[in-house]
């Protein structure tokens, strides 16, 4: 079982520390708002992941062919639409506005932002899946070791996203600002590269 548990806590640390579309979000979610906002979309990978490791170990083989490719221009055209409003609300100075959307809306917000993101079911597809499936080999207890060893990780290091991130909102305006219109652009730019890829992937496919 220690095996298993060093298995999960190496791959949640390595998917904790790899930037992505969803780390986009949170990062600009935070600086705009500020923790409270954004440490509930911390838990929204735990709310995703039961249907996507549920298609990736049971049904994903049976997909029709071009479906991660699908998902990745869908979550592409999103990831540009959340830029976008994000753009808006910095042109019109009401990017660091207090209070924010209601914790039920971004929240959801961060559930679609993970069902129409490639990298969980890539991931739970090629690493992830096939060690689950060994561990529940072994015993349900092995799995469920895994997988707690795996979020734990992983949610943590999304938590300590928001932490440092929040410290970072408090120095000067300026500053904020200016990390904000960064991570707006990390994210369009995320989309662009999921639009592009999955694109890219239809075309030579068909």
């Amino acid at each position: 079982m220690f095996a298993f548990i060093t298995q999960g806590v190496s791959l949640g640390f390595a998917a904790g520390a790899m930037p992505g579309p969803f780390t986009g979000y949170l990062v600009s979610l935070t600086l705009a708002y500020g923790w409270r906002r954004s440490l509930i979309v911390v838990l929204s990978p735990l709310l995703t992941d039961g249907p996507i490791i549920l298609a990736v170990v049971l049904l994903l083989r049976q997909m029709p062919d071009g479906f991660i490719q699908a998902v990745q221009v869908a979550g592409g055209l999103y990831l540009l639409w959340i830029a976008w409003g994000a753009w808006q609300r910095f042109r019109a100075g009401s990017a660091l506005a207090g209070g924010g959307p209601p914790p039920a809306r971004t929240l959801a917000q961060g559930l679609i932002m993970n069902w129409l993101s490639p990298g969980p079911y890539l991931f739970w597809t090629t690493v992830n899946g096939p060690l689950l499936v060994r561990a529940l080999s072994e015993s349900a207890w092995h799995g469920l070791a895994f997988l707690a060893a795996f979020y734990g990780t992983f949610l943590g290091f999304l938590a300590l996203y928001v932490v440092v991130f929040d410290r970072l909102r408090r120095l000067d305006d300026r500053v904020t600002r200016g990390l904000l219109l960064l991570t707006i652009g990390v994210m369009a730019a995320f989309g662009l590269a999921l639009i592009r890829q999955g694109v890219g992937a239809l075309l030579a496919a068909a």
